[in-house]
This record gives C-alpha cells, sequence and structure tokens, in this order.
C-alpha cells in the first residue's frame, strides 16, 4: 500500500470516474486503473462498483477511502512541519466561500493578500454552506468562509466579524416613511429571497419568525439565487428585501435612500472562517484571517447590541 495509491483512490471517489481521476492525477488511466487494482488485491476487496456510471465505492470501500484522506492529511503534516520552518507560505490553498459573501469581501482583500504571498496558489470556489462543509471533511478544502454557528460537531469555527442585515426599500413602499424598521415592518410587504439551500434565506426568514402567523398570504413571492438580482426586483416589482450590509457598501447615494437599517437589537449574520479542528495550512489560514480582519470596519468585529440569526 502506497500514498500514491491512496491519493487514486481517493480522486476516484472524488470525481467518479477512472478518466477525470486520472487527469487530476496527471497520470494516464490505464496507469491509475492498475494502481487501483493492486490495491484492492493486496487489501483483498473490492473498493469500488464498476458496474455502474458514474462509478461508486463499495460499502467497505466507503470505509477504506475515508480513513485513506485521514492518512494522506497526516503525512501532509510532514510537508507543512517543513514549510513552517520557511519564512514563505507555498502551495496550494483551497477555500470555499458562500455566494452571499464572495462578491463583497474578497475584492477587498483578495489582491493584496495575493501580493503578499505569490507563492501561495490560491484556489477558491463559490459554494453553498453544505457543499462548502462536506468538501471540507473529505480533504478537497483546506478552509471555508460560510455563516455560523454550523452546529458541525467536527469542525472549527473562528468568528471574523459580524455583518448587519438591512432592508432595501422599493419607491413606492409604504416604509419609506420610517427611519428604521422591525419584523412586523417586513411583514406587511413582498418579501423577496433567496433559493432554498442559500443559509441566507433562512436567516432572513428567522428575522421574522417570531411573527410568522402575520404573514399576508403571498408574503414570499419570487426566489433568485443572486443579492444582486434581489435588489433590482424589488427595483422594478416594489415590495422589500434584505441584504447584508457589505452588499450596500457601493450603492449610489440614491440606492442608499432606499435603505432601512433594523432597530435594536440588528439581526447580524456571524461569518467565521471554518475548518477541520487537525487542519493543515495552519500559516496560509492565519495570514487569510489576518488579511480579512485588516479589511472589515471595526464596528464590524463586535456583537454588543446585535442579534446573531440562526441558520436553521
Amino acid at each position: 500500500m502506497t500514498l500514491t495509491q491512496l491519493e487514486y483512490i481517493i480522486a476516484v471517489d472524488t470525481y467518479r470516474s477512472f478518466v477525470a481521476a486520472a487527469d487530476k492525477c496527471f497520470v494516464t488511466q490505464p496507469t491509475l486503473s492498475m494502481q487501483v487494482q493492486k490495491l484492492e488485491e493486496n487489501l483483498g476487496v473490492r473498493l469500488f462498483d464498476r458496474s455502474k456510471q458514474p462509478v461508486v465505492p463499495t460499502e467497505i470501500g466507503q470505509e477504506v477511502i475515508r480513513q485513506a484522506r485521514i492518512t494522506l492529511r497526516e503525512s501532509q503534516k510532514i510537508k507543512e512541519l517543513i514549510s513552517d520552518t520557511k519564512d514563505e507560505l507555498i502551495g496550494e490553498f483551497r477555500i470555499g466561500v458562500i455566494p452571499t459573501v464572495a462578491p463583497y469581501l474578497l475584492p477587498g482583500f483578495l489582491g493584496s493578500f495575493m501580493n503578499r504571498y505569490p507563492a501561495l496558489q490560491l484556489h477558491i470556489w463559490e459554494y453553498t454552506t453544505d457543499k462548502i462543509i462536506r468538501d471540507i471533511k473529505a480533504g478537497q478544502l483546506d478552509c471555508g468562509i460560510l455563516s455560523t454557528p454550523s452546529n458541525e460537531l467536527y469542525l472549527l469555527e473562528r468568528p471574523l466579524y459580524y455583518e448587519t442585515f438591512v432592508a432595501y426599500l422599493s419607491k413606492e413602499s409604504s416604509l419609506q416613511s420610517k427611519n428604521s424598521v422591525d419584523a412586523n415592518d417586513i411583514l406587511t410587504e413582498k418579501l423577496w429571497l433567496l433559493n432554498e439551500g442559500h443559509c441566507m434565506r433562512d436567516q432572513v426568514l428567522n428575522i421574522c419568525q417570531r411573527k410568522r402567523s402575520l404573514h399576508p398570504k403571498d408574503a414570499f413571492e419570487y426566489n433568485t439565487g443572486s443579492v444582486e438580482t434581489l435588489k433590482r426586483m424589488v427595483d422594478a416589482n416594489a415590495g422589500v428585501t434584505i441584504l447584508p450590509e457589505l452588499s450596500i457598501s457601493e450603492f449610489s447615494s440614491t440606492e442608499l435612500d432606499n435603505v432601512r437599517y433594523f432597530r435594536s437589537p440588528e439581526p447580524v449574520r456571524e461569518i467565521s472562517l471554518v475548518m477541520l479542528p487537525d487542519f493543515l495550512k495552519r500559516k496560509a489560514i492565519d495570514a487569510l484571517e489576518k488579511e480579512i480582519l485588516q479589511f472589515i470596519p471595526k464596528r464590524f468585529k463586535e456583537k454588543k447590541k446585535k442579534e446573531i440569526m440562526p441558520i436553521n
């Protein structure tokens, strides 16, 4: 049994294809298949059901692959120990970011982060919370930037900041006369929401959770996957939506006239760096955290007079 063989079975499990796995591992498909077969012969079990497409691991294969991910992660710590003795961040760094954070957070710090650590090969994906958590557990991501608490027992969460939710109103909204709003106000309007699967959707609904019995019949009318689309739908079709505060940082003065903050305690979401407890890339994650905190305004770092919205 070799680390290379373990790498190959993890790749097959990840991509559910011997051809794709070979491509990702930079070897020919016959080479990868032969090594997987040798490992199966050595263990005396079938790791994959090749009769199915896409290929899937057998029941015992799932257990072996789970242990293989742990073994590879532990072996990589040796390289990390050597890397930590050098005053340079090198190698791949894989980050998942939820879509309601990425467009507003990444442009603010990513350029300076890349300039500061040019030898670090950044790979960043916009994924839903569930996908990021799955990929962190599977060892396919080094860390994630997402809304917490996730209530995942086997993940480590480092809170970065607390982002206030704000209401965005149409020009025709009856709430235009108010300087601030609360849940009761929102329930009188058409509310535009993100699709199922976005944690911010659950948080927006939780802002109104205590008043849910007061919802008008058609309060929730439209669903989308984009925060920007929510704003445009309000502009074009009336009603109200709820946005994360960073998303309004580049609003025009006219657009800001349609923004209303909530009365205290303000509803916020906690945004954290999330990783495995025995995580690798410690220096890279520490550097990422420092860079983000330098970009985030000071008032985002305080919890006082704020209420963290649960995800579900």
